[in-house]
């Protein structure tokens, strides 16, 4: 099966001049969503990982799903104002825009091994955020993993220090 036959595009979405990867397709067809997870599985499934951080909201599908399957924990990293208790916050661009995520303060504890998942990356703006705030709280990131990535947008530069892993890729397309 290949990942990037199932992903739908959309152009000019959010806004014009942007074509839009949408993984709800593949999220929609059970073979193409189990396969899609069962690589990401099998990726990681002997490395040593304490928690899954996934970034809000599409990354919440895949590292949901490899947080149970590797039997680990889940922070999510959220917008603004979405999570109850005290938290740290990070601002950053992204290709269409500007946003802050936020973390639970309490969410990694010092030392810990951390994989962080979404499903994309474009410009970097919100997995080098991400990759911020596990380092305020001192976890270790092993790896950031990606469905899909745009080489184009060089997203990659950004987190240029970490190790990066993604499924498939739409490059000058």
């Amino acid at each position: 099966m290949n990942i990037k036959d199932r992903i739908r595009t959309v152009p000019n979405w959010p806004i014009e001049g942007v074509m839009f990867r949408d993984i709800t397709t593949l999220l929609q067809d059970p073979e193409a969503f189990r396969e899609t997870c069962d690589m990401l599985y099998k990726r990681y499934k002997k490395v040593e990982i304490d928690k899954i951080v996934a970034i809000d909201a599409r990354g919440f599908i895949f590292g949901a799903v490899l947080a149970y399957k590797l039997n680990i924990g889940f922070v999510p990293v959220r917008k603004a104002g979405k999570l109850p208790y005290k938290t740290i916050s990070e601002s950053y661009t992204l290709e269409y825009g500007e946003s802050i995520v936020e973390m639970h303060k309490d969410s990694i504890e010092k030392g810990e091994k951390i994989l962080v998942v979404d499903d994309l990356i474009a410009t970097g703006g919100t997995i080098s955020a991400a990759t911020k705030l596990v380092e305020r709280l001192e976890g270790e990131i092993v790896e950031c993993v990606f469905v899909v990535e745009l080489p184009d947008l060089k997203g990659r530069e950004k987190i240029k220090k970490y190790k990066i892993f993604t499924l498939t890729e739409f490059e000058g397309e």
